[in-house]
């Protein structure tokens, strides 16, 4: 019971005490879809949504603004749920130092169910996030968020944050129902809120965006860092980067029930630890290294 107890302490504390001071963090993104018939009128029989793919950026409005006319990588999303030319646009921002990171997101192939972003990486200097997936089938509708900042007032990282996500139009197709031939819009309109039917108003579905962990856990009095990578676990290893030869002492891994699943003690000078992960089931554990240097970090493991 002490360890569950002490897990839960870990999982609570580590992003407050940990994060909100690093340049450079991970956030886990969970889309969680509502679709239904009560809400929104009907479902088709074939209802999915796109990838939900976005950016991390530094100004407002660079990608999507309501009340503004789409961009063709925009329209192509709404429309058809191709996302190669919004690629090319955060592809052009990046080069220009507008943004830093192109968002990948999976699909979801029903009207409901959730679609995870594991370890979304954000910098400080780019901590704008927008997000857009098509409502499919549909004219030309998505659901979207326009440059949430990941930063409170005070310029620390918020730790977890749940948003009702709503439909828009993107103003290229003049269709009425999800299932409505084509008819494009001349002149295009502007983006705008889905108000009437079939969505009502409604919302659909929920984003939750969780604060995991920094890239660097740094020394109050020195530069040092420590990375764990690949995560999530996908090829049965994973390893603690030690940047500048921290001595780690040791190192342990708990399962969601706060039992102690695995444990080393080494004394490390060289770059990497790697850690055998092979024979842990898939699931969220909490990894704890002691160093020489360091007092305890605490950090989440993902293994797939």
């Amino acid at each position: 019971m002490n360890r569950i107890v002490l897990l839960i302490v870990w999982l609570v504390m580590f992003p407050i005490t940990l994060c909100v001071g690093q340049s450079t963090v991970f956030y886990d993104i969970k889309f969680t879809s509502v679709w239904n018939t009560n809400d929104h009128t009907s479902v088709p029989g074939n209802a999915h949504w796109s990838k939900l793919v976005g950016a991390t950026h530094k100004t407002a409005h660079v990608f999507l603004q309501v009340g503004n006319l789409a961009t063709t990588g925009i329209k192509n999303i709404a429309e058809t749920g191709n996302n190669d030319i919004f690629n090319d646009e955060v592809a052009t921002a990046v080069s220009t130092g507008e943004a830093d990171k192109y968002i990948d997101g999976p699909s979801l192939g029903s009207a409901t169910g959730d679609i995870l972003i594991p370890n979304m990486e954000v910098n400080k200097d780019f901590p704008l996030l927008t997000l857009v997936s098509m409502i499919a089938p549909s004219p030309d509708w998505v659901i979207a968020l326009n440059g949430y900042n990941l930063l409170d007032a005070a310029g620390k990282w918020k730790t977890s944050v749940t948003l009702d996500m709503f439909a828009y139009d993107a103003g290229t197709d003049s269709g009425t129902d999800y299932t409505s031939t084509n008819m494009v819009t001349s002149p295009f309109q502007s983006i705008s809120m889905i108000n009437g039917l079939p969505i009502n108003g409604n919302k659909m579905g929920t984003l939750s965006i969780t604060l995991v962990s920094a890239t660097k856990l740094d020394n109050l009095s020195g530069g040092n860092n420590i990375s764990v990578y690949p995560n999530p676990v996908i090829n049965g290893k994973v390893m603690v980067g030690n940047l500048e030869n921290v001595s780690l002492t040791k190192v342990e891994i708990y399962n969601s029930l706060g039992l102690l699943v695995k444990s080393t003690g080494k004394n490390l000078t060289q770059n990497t630890l790697v850690i055998d992960v092979q024979d842990l089931s898939p699931g969220i554990y909490l990894m704890k290294i002691a160093t020489e240097q360091y007092k305890t970090i605490t950090r989440k493991l993902i293994v797939k």
